[in-house]
């Protein structure tokens, strides 16, 4: 996947899960981070837990949301303490 992709798909992931998790929106260079490194985290855990997601662009946003998600969380409990 080329830095174009995956910049757009982590835009994408990283808004979405700001949408998930209400009030961890970032703005976009923020969501276009989170995105990415939700893409790094999925792409651990997931195969960890043995889960296997759809291929290609849906299955990379897919991934790449449900990471950002799980990162925007830990960011927010963070916040709290």
């Amino acid at each position: 996947m080329g830095i174009i992709a995956a910049l757009i798909i982590g835009a994408i992931a990283g808004w979405l899960a700001g949408k998930i998790v209400h009030g961890a929106g970032f703005g976009l260079i923020g969501n276009i981070v989170v995105g990415i490194i939700g893409a790094l985290v999925a792409g651990w855990v997931l195969p960890q837990l043995h889960i296997e997601l759809a291929t290609g662009t849906i299955g990379a946003i897919v991934d790449a949301t449900i990471g950002a998600v799980i990162v925007l969380v830990i960011l927010s409990l963070i916040r709290r303490v």
